[in-house]
C-alpha cells in the first residue's frame, strides 16, 4: 500500500501511532453532571443514552469506570419478598 501511495513505511507508522485519542477527563464532568441532574438515579446505561443525545460516544464500561472513580452509586429499589399462600394439607396436589 505504501508503494502505491509513494510514501515511506516510517511515515505510515508514525501517523498511526500519533493518532488523536480522546481524553476521559473531558467526559468525566459530563458523566457527573448527567448523574446529578437525574437526582442520582441513573446508572451507566441511562447515562450513556443521555450522552448519545449530546453526540458524545462513550462505552458503558468507561462510564461505569468513571462512576466508580467518583463514588457515584445509583439509587434502586430492593425487590420485596411476597409470601405465597399454599394449602396446608394439599402441598403437592392442585
Amino acid at each position: 500500500m505504501c508503494q502505491i501511495l509513494k510514501i515511506a513505511k516510517s511515515t505510515y507508522y508514525y501517523q498511526t501511532n500519533n493518532c488523536v485519542k480522546y481524553d476521559i477527563n473531558n467526559y468525566e464532568e459530563e458523566v457527573i453532571s448527567a448523574f446529578n441532574k437525574s437526582r442520582k438515579i441513573y446508572g451507566a446505561r441511562k447515562i450513556k443514552a443521555v450522552l448519545m443525545r449530546k453526540d458524545m460516544i462513550l462505552s458503558r464500561r468507561k462510564i461505569r469506570f468513571l462512576m466508580i472513580k467518583n463514588n457515584l452509586v445509583s439509587k434502586y429499589t430492593k425487590l420485596k419478598y411476597r409470601n405465597h399462600k399454599t394449602m396446608v394439607n394439599n402441598v403437592g396436589m392442585y
